[in-house]
């Protein structure tokens, strides 16, 4: 059964964190957990900050992260 997704919060206050890898050209994906709702992440856009972010459920977000380390397996959420 899906769940309905949260409301979107301002992205002007959101903590974003940006990969270390971005170079910090601007270019960046922006994920910050969501602040009103346990379990989403919220993904921006550095380039268009006042665009409202994308909310996706944790499970995919760390599968990709996995993926994208290049480590398989689910990451320990603390």
């Amino acid at each position: 059964m899906n769940r309905p997704l949260p409301l979107l919060p301002d992205p002007n206050t959101v903590t974003w964190t940006v990969s270390s890898h971005s170079g910090g050209g601007g270019n960046c994906v922006q994920a910050a957990p969501h602040p009103a709702s346990p379990g989403f992440i919220l993904l921006g856009d550095s380039k268009n900050p006042d665009r409202a972010p994308l909310t996706i459920s944790n499970a995919p977000w760390y599968t990709f992260l996995e993926a994208a380390a290049g480590r398989p397996g689910t990451p320990q959420i603390r």
